[in-house]
Order: C-alpha cells, then sequence, then structure tokens
C-alpha cells in the first residue's frame, strides 16, 4: 500500500532556509514556527506579519449559470455580490450541517473564485458539481495552479504600497481585484483571519511566489514585519473569535450554533441545498450556543475538555490557547443553549483539576479601526 505523500507549496524551499519548523497539516508540511510563536503573534497585532497559505483551495465556478449554480448550493446570496466583491459564507448539507466554510469572491460577471479549507477542498468541490448538475456553469478545482501569501497587521497597507500598482485605499474590506505585486500579476484582495487590516495575494502560476514573498520581506524589515507560521494564526484568530473548521464548524453544528445565522439568507430567491432544516433551526432557535472563556489562572483550557456550571458539564471546549494579547489564557466552547450564563460559577476541567473561568462576548479582540 502506498503511503500518502505530503504535499510542498512553492515556498517550501523559503520556509527550509529561515529553519522554520515544519508540520504536516491537512496533507500539507506547513510552518508551524520560524522562531517565537508569540513574537511572530505580536508582530502582526503590532506591525505585520508574513503567511504562507499556499494550501488552501481555490475553485473556480464559471459560465451563463455560475451564480444560480452558487445561490443553490451555498448558503448566502452569491448572484448579489458584485464584481470586485467577495462573500463569507458556507456550505452545507441536507440537515444544515457545516461542510465548510468559504470566501467567495466574484471576478466577473460570470466568474467566481471560491477558497477552500485545504482539507475539506475535494469535498467542497465535488459537492458543488453536485449542486450545478443541469445547470450552464463548470466547476474546476483550480488549487494545484496557485500560491496564496497574506500579509497582516496594521502596517500591511504600508508595507504593500510601493510594491503594488493599487490604490490600496480603493480596496475595501472583503474586495478582491486584479494588480500585480512586485511585477507579478496576482488577486489582491483585502481579507484576512487574523482580526487585522492586511491583503491576501493570489498568484497563478504559483512559481512567482518565493520572488514576491522575498520583495515583502525586504519591503517590511524596516517595519517590523516577521514571517509568521500556522502556530500564530491560530492564536490571532482565535482571539478574533474567527471559527476554525473541525473546531468551531463541522457537519454537527449549523451556522445557527456557532453564532453565524446572519450568512444564512433565507430570503435570496429560490431553494438551496439545507434551506428546510435551516429555517427551522432558526425558528426552533440553537440546541448550543459558542462562548468566550478567559482563565483566572494560567492553566489552559483546551479542545475537548468539558465545561463545568456548579459542578455540572454544560458544554465543551473547542478551541483554547494563551492569548499574547491578552496575556491570559483563551476559549471558545459550546455550553448549552439553556445555561443560564449570568450566573453561576464556570470552570473548566483542565486534567481533573477546575479551573475557574469568566465567561465573555467573543471577540477577545477587535482592533482600532
Amino acid at each position: 500500500m502506498t503511503e500518502p505523500t505530503t504535499r510542498t507549496t512553492p515556498l517550501h524551499e523559503v520556509h527550509e532556509r529561515l529553519g522554520a519548523t515544519m508540520v504536516d497539516f491537512a496533507g500539507w508540511a506547513m510552518p508551524l514556527r520560524y522562531g517565537s510563536e508569540t513574537a511572530e503573534h505580536k508582530a502582526v497585532r503590532e506591525a505585520a506579519g508574513l503567511f504562507d497559505l499556499s494550501h488552501m483551495g481555490e475553485i473556480h465556478v464559471a459560465g451563463p449559470q455560475a451564480a444560480e449554480a452558487l445561490d443553490y448550493a451555498l448558503v448566502g446570496h452569491l448572484s448579489a455580490v458584485t464584481v470586485g466583491r467577495a462573500r463569507y459564507t458556507m456550505i452545507t448539507d441536507a440537515d444544515g450541517g457545516v461542510l465548510d466554510d468559504l470566501i467567495v469572491y466574484r471576478l466577473a460577471g460570470e466568474e467566481f473564485l471560491v477558497v477552500a479549507n485545504a482539507a475539506n477542498t475535494a469535498v467542497v468541490a465535488a459537492a458543488l458539481r453536485e449542486r450545478a448538475a443541469g445547470l450552464d456553469a463548470e466547476i474546476s478545482d483550480e488549487s494545484a495552479d496557485y500560491a496564496l501569501i497574506a500579509i497582516q497587521g496594521p502596517r500591511a497597507a504600508e508595507i504593500l504600497a510601493p510594491l503594488t500598482d493599487a490604490d490600496l485605499d480603493t480596496i475595501k474590506y472583503y474586495a478582491g481585484y486584479r494588480h500585480t505585486v512586485a511585477g507579478q500579476p496576482v488577486l489582491l484582495a483585502r481579507t484576512g483571519y487574523t482580526g487585522e487590516d492586511g491583503f491576501e495575494i493570489f498568484l497563478r502560476p504559483g512559481d512567482q511566489a518565493p520572488a514576491v514573498w522575498e520583495a515583502l520581506v525586504a519591503a517590511g524589515r524596516p517595519h517590523g514585519l516577521l514571517p509568521a507560521g500556522l502556530s500564530a494564526r491560530d492564536t490571532l484568530r482565535l482571539e478574533a473569535g474567527m471559527p476554525l473548521y473541525g473546531n468551531e464548524l463541522s457537519t454537527d453544528v449549523t451556522p445557527y450554533e456557532a453564532g453565524l445565522g446572519r450568512v444564512v439568507k433565507l430570503d435570496k430567491p429560490g431553494d438551496f441545498v439545507g434551506r428546510a432544516a435551516l429555517a427551522a433551526r432558526a425558528e426552533s432557535g440553537p440546541v448550543r450556543k459558542l462562548v468566550g472563556l478567559v482563565g483566572r489562572g494560567r492553566r489552559v483550557p483546551r479542545q475537548g475538555y468539558a465545561v463545568m456550571r456548579d459542578d455540572q458539564q454544560v458544554g465543551t471546549v473547542t478551541s483554547g490557547a494563551p492569548s499574547p494579547t491578552l496575556g491570559k489564557p483563551v476559549a471558545v466552547a459550546y455550553v448549552d443553549a439553556d445555561v443560564d450564563t449570568a450566573s453561576g460559577t464556570f470552570a473548566v476541567d483542565v486534567r481533573g483539576r477546575a479551573e475557574v473561568v469568566d465567561l465573555v462576548e467573543l471577540p477577545f479582540y477587535r482592533r482600532e479601526r
């Protein structure tokens, strides 16, 4: 039996040269950290960080009925998205369970780019093809052709500006346009997964990614930019209250449990996969709710740990980590929808020891705009 091969991104040699700690992530060799993950996290909060996101999936949907196909396949109203804009949305199964969360860019009137999580790309592509059957729309998984670099942080625009032909002031949040960066043609999008301002740079083909990466590093070095790995990306998204598929999102939960019911457009024209189940859940209310936890001590609540209220289990932690920004452990957890979160003593069972936590509204961190 042939062992599965770990895939590498076009920036793999760059990561090795920088001495990154590499790990297998969704079948890809990805940098976990380059040095101090806390320093990388703080660089993104205070200056800028540079991420290799080339493991993400890029699926093109094109044709006269591309918008119609996406309206049926996804919970969002994608035909209402104007050219140059993007939309955060989800693809669910017929029962309303989340197959993946996505960002969809409208590149042209009849052309969209669907960006999926690495582990779910094949599932999403197959579901889109199945749901587009009979419509004049072509679905093509073109992930292998792309490299994706993200620059995130309060100084991201300042660093990127001299390297691009784009007027960055005209690229609003959740918008993306074809431009050049470091002389290479790209899709330049103002999107990200850190809670900070920043840009995602899609290169196709991806073989020019090392040159673009090095140009960004050189431009950013005087401003405090650091390459950042998966570890910093996870603590950044956790502080920003952004869900991670496999933790907060799965086929066992609907968007309503995750506090993301706003992405479900029950009022859009026509049917879509999961509509009936999601309409019923919207009517009845979620059975669980996502809450934020801040530890009073130093022990970190981790995924799978029990959340207790007055010594009774009422939920389960989905993600937890030390917060470099807050200086305290933070976590998110699902608790039963009928739990009174305004009273009682809450704790997390950390390896047999009850660690008292405070329940807070998400996100833990919100940047100044």
